[in-house]
């Protein structure tokens, strides 16, 4: 079996974060999604693993996975140069594919308790295709898999006005070699795409055994701010573990499950977990309270930060409370004047704030 990444696209919904890095690199507890994607197609078993990449995502992609030898995997990467769907995606990889069995991971869902489960399963089963879903609220945002009694999904449909169940297909699929004559016959929809919900439906229409697996655990799409706040907010609260390489003084207070990687200083503070605070920042006077991953390289002074996410080489300096929000690299947010109690920010790579 290989692996099919998609690492494409433009990151439209995150921008400005993504005029300089590829969404899926965006930093979750410290560590880029990408990252626990590849961790977990690891753990399956699969080390043949293809990555769709666009124009936009190919530098940041190339530098951040390289070779792939941090995961002992083989990477082949494949330029998709328009995003014009997932179905288009996996046409574009068909080359890299061949008659193989795969899997399908979009590169910016996180999805809890790994993925080596569905393997198995697919493996054993044999299916035409076998789709993850999830129950949800908001139906018209996703594509809806109707299913028998037997499990089996007998409709599927994107974004439908009317649903038949409220059972959304996430970013996990595994495909047998029967996808690609389906998606030969399918046309682009109303967005100009072709869509993987309509290639399934495809399977399905031609008496293909598409079969369904419901996940129990949470699932992460990262393609929002207030999605990647909320994968920061989980994985800290699911994964991360009491860690202190740094240098923490006699006048700090480390509080919970925090992590202080090597070089980071620590003065004069409070740090209450779960807390990721990455190499070589420096954090004086300050409290730095629950569910807040400081990139490396950061100074944080005087302030109070709490469920925030701080990517790397950033300032933030005598700002009484900053919450829910996400700073990119290299940012300033300072405070010149008294006045106010709360900031929510959005910022971008390379910007500076004072208030």
């Amino acid at each position: 079996m290989k692996a099919l990444i998609l690492a494409g696209g433009k990151g439209t919904r995150l921008k400005p974060l993504t005029n300089t890095i590829a969404k899926q690199l965006l930093p979750v507890a410290n560590k880029p999604i990408l990252f626990y994607v590849l961790d977990q197609i690891k753990e399956a078993g699969i080390t043949d693993v293809g990555i769709i990449i666009s124009p936009e995502t190919s530098p940041h992609i190339r530098e951040a996975v390289r070779n792939g030898s941090r995961w002992d995997v083989q990477i082949t990467y494949i330029l998709q140069p328009e995003p014009l769907g997932l179905a288009h995606a996996v046409k574009t990889a068909q080359g890299f594919l061949d008659d193989s069995p795969f899997l399908m991971f979009l590169g910016d869902n996180l999805i809890q308790g790994g993925i080596a489960q569905f393997v198995e399963r697919f493996n054993r089963d044999s299916p035409d295709a076998l789709i993850l879903l999830k129950p949800v609220k908001e139906t018209h945002l996703f594509g809806i898999a109707d299913l028998d009694e037997a499990g089996k999904v007998c409709h599927i449909e994107e974004k439908p006005e009317h649903p038949k169940s409220n059972l959304a297909v996430i970013g996990v699929y595994l495909f047998s070699p029967a996808v690609h004559e389906a998606i030969e016959h399918i046309k682009p929809s109303w967005r100009g795409e072709l869509e993987i919900t309509d290639t399934i439906q495809r399977l399905i229409d031609t008496g293909k055994n598409v079969q369904s697996y419901i996940l129990d655990g949470w699932w992460l799409d990262t393609g929002k701010k207030d999605d990647l706040l909320e994968a920061n907010r989980v994985v800290l609260d699911d994964f991360l573990e009491r860690d202190i390489k740094g240098d923490i003084d006699v006048a700090s207070q480390i509080v919970g499950r925090v992590e202080v990687r090597q070089g980071a200083k620590i003065k004069s503070s409070i740090i209450r977990g779960p807390v990721s605070i990455a190499e070589d920042c420096r954090i004086r006077n300050s409290f730095i309270g629950p569910f807040t991953s400081v990139g490396a390289n950061t100074v944080v002074e005087n302030s109070s930060i709490e469920h925030t996410v701080i990517l790397e080489n950033s300032r933030i300096s005598k700002i009484e409370r900053l919450a829910d929000s996400v700073i990119g690299k290299s940012t300033e947010v300072l405070k010149q004047e008294q006045g106010f109690n709360a900031l929510r920010l959005f910022l971008g790579d390379d910007a500076k704030v004072e208030l």
